[in-house]
């Protein structure tokens, strides 16, 4: 079976919109990492994948824009954080469930995805390391997304806490598994480099 196969139906969301702010308010997705930039890294592993690439960024979408099939944006201008990505992501989605990653783990991997996926159904999937849930490496089905609008209005921000209200399905993994290593203050950035 082929990869394109096996993610025929699971679009991908990549959360590039928040603040920078371990990052002296840059954009971290457009930061490089090893001569790229940390989106390539991402889009690299991913685009053959999906014929549905979202990317949710909240400025520089020129930048953005070639990495993906389409951008969305949070409805507010102040940066409520992941949960508004995930939003605005799965109401534009194309297929039945959405691969959710940051777009600051570059040394993500198909196994972690594809497992991941295997357990996509009518209840989100998502990592898991100890008892703690890692929202943004998930699967959520697209059908949750009238769900979270109303979670949203009732003043839901943490893709955790409503990930976990809707006893998700898990895949664990160790502590400190590489794969999900985030890229997010200037010194991981810089000591990773090899």
């Amino acid at each position: 079976m082929s990869t394109r196969t096996q993610f025929n139906q699971c679009s991908i969301l990549i959360l590039a919109g928040g603040r920078g702010q371990r990052m002296g308010g840059r954009d971290k997705g457009l930061l490089l990492w090893r001569d790229k930039p940390l989106i390539a890294w991402l889009h690299d592993l991913v685009r053959p994948l999906s014929d549905d690439l979202i990317i949710s960024c909240n400025r520089n979408s020129g930048d953005y824009a070639r990495y993906a099939d389409q951008l969305v944006a949070d409805d507010d201008s102040d940066f409520q954080g992941p949960l508004a990505g995930i939003r605005a992501g799965l109401k534009v989605a194309c297929h039945e469930h959405v691969l959710v990653l940051p777009c600051d783990a570059p040394m993500l991997d198909l196994k972690l995805l594809k497992d991941l996926q295997k357990l996509a159904g009518d209840v989100p999937a998502v990592v898991r390391q100890g008892e703690y849930l890692e929202p943004l490496f998930s699967v959520i089905p697209r059908q949750l997304s009238n769900q979270l609008e109303t979670a949203w209005l009732a003043g839901e921000r943490s893709p955790q806490r409503w990930l976990r209200s809707l006893d998700p399905r898990v895949l664990d993994c160790p502590d400190h598994d590489p794969r999900l290593a985030n890229m997010n203050t200037p010194e991981l950035l810089n000591t990773t480099i090899k």
